[in-house]
């Protein structure tokens, strides 16, 4: 292989890699309300999401484009700064899943490649216009959009059923909450598996494989549809307990209009290309089905801890994308990458190995929260993500 070729092949699988931690961190905007009201067993689930968002990955390819092409100048991105872009993004997600704090992969993808793309060119590098139409205002726009949309739907939900009994109530919404959860996981499918591909297109255009504005290539679909579905399909126990525990005691009827919220926006993100946290709005939604329902408890301190990461994504982020160039480059070449990607694997087996001391599994998801991730018993040592 030539030097160029390992280069683009350490990024592809480094691109991969963080399609796989973007599956297994997010799979609780679809499944956390339903395993949390017992509509689905937790294994199963995360299957059925799995699934779904395998599916969902050829269904749109509108915010596979706007990364590929939206955000930073094409022609002055190299291949070391999609791969330290993409280390950014890898280790925000892991650290935030270690926290068991539900953060955005998708910014912390741009993030990192914001972040090596000013620390290769500097600021004319940067889409600043794409960047503030197309991730940060959907940002702020989404969750409370999402919120809204999903209060208005718990306020009727309980009013519609009011002469429901609550056990029957609830055995219906169960039922309804496995269609709204199947439609959160085939949203996410369509919006975040395209952000990958996005990234391995735009390496592939710096390679010099595609021509400027190409589209994603077949095996690039799915491959990257491959990765997020088995990352999915891993759990990420840690994230699932604080969205489906830790922000609201929600019930069926609470976690179908949530659920219901989450799609239609994430859905409607995808048709026009916004590159939008599936996160946010999940979050937003299920913040908005406990103030839709009077009397329903709300952490919002667990919600202001979340807040905090999402304002830090961006930057954070960034921070490492371009520490990461500046280490690759200085070396320079496949050894300058070699390292990092190094490093990279080294920091991510130390997060994995910390994660060990307060393990989180299928097992111990549901159990009450006490105010932290730690849930109220063990799990077997061994168990997965």
């Amino acid at each position: 292989m030539t030097g160029n070729s390992v280069l683009l092949a350490l990024v592809v699988a480094t691109a991969l890699g963080f399609d796989f931690t973007n599956g297994f961190h997010d799979t609780g905007n679809a499944m956390a309300t339903s395993i949390a009201t017992g509509a689905l067993p937790p294994r199963i689930a995360v299957a059925v999401s799995s699934v779904l968002n395998l599916a969902g990955a050829f269904l749109s390819f509108s915010v596979a484009a706007t990364i590929a092409n939206g955000l930073v100048q094409t022609h002055l991105v190299t291949l070391t700064v999609v791969f330290a872009g993409l280390a950014g993004g890898i280790l925000w997600n892991l650290a935030t899943w270690y926290l068991g704090l539900p953060s955005s992969s998708s910014h912390a993808l741009i993030g990192g490649v914001v972040g090596a793309s000013l620390a290769a060119a500097g600021g004319h590098a940067v889409q600043w216009h794409g960047l503030t139409s197309k991730v940060v205002l959907p940002a702020l726009l989404s969750p409370v959009i999402a919120g809204l949309v999903a209060v208005v739907g718990t306020f009727f939900v309980y009013r519609i059923t009011r002469g429901v009994s609550a056990d029957l109530r609830g055995r219906g919404f169960r039922l309804g909450q496995i269609g709204s959860a199947s439609m959160v996981s085939l949203a996410h499918g369509t919006n975040d598996a395209q952000k990958t591909m996005g990234i391995i297109t735009l390496a592939l255009i710096a390679n010099g494989s595609l021509t400027a504005h190409a589209k994603a290539p077949v095996w690039v679909i799915v491959s990257c549809a491959l990765a997020i579905s088995l990352g999915t399909y891993a759990g990420g126990w840690r994230v699932i307990r604080t969205l489906g525990k830790g922000l609201v005691e929600i019930e069926a009827p609470q976690g179908m209009a949530a659920e219901s919220a989450s799609a239609a926006v994430i859905l409607l993100s995808s048709r026009f290309g916004y590159s939008l946290s599936t996160t946010h709005v999940a979050t937003g939604s299920i913040l908005g089905s406990g103030v839709g329902k009077a009397g329903a408890a709300v952490r919002w301190s667990v919600a202001a801890r979340m807040a905090l990461a999402w304002v830090l994504t961006l930057p954070a982020a960034g921070l490492v994308g371009a520490a990461a160039y500046a280490t690759a480059d200085g070396i320079g070449g496949t050894a300058g990458i070699s390292t990092v990607f190094v490093v990279l694997a080294a920091s991510v087996t130390g997060l994995y190995l910390a994660s060990r001391r307060t393990t989180v599994t299928a097992s111990n998801v549901n159990s009450q929260w006490s105010g932290s991730l730690a849930p109220a018993r063990t799990a077997p040592a061994g168990a997965a993500l």
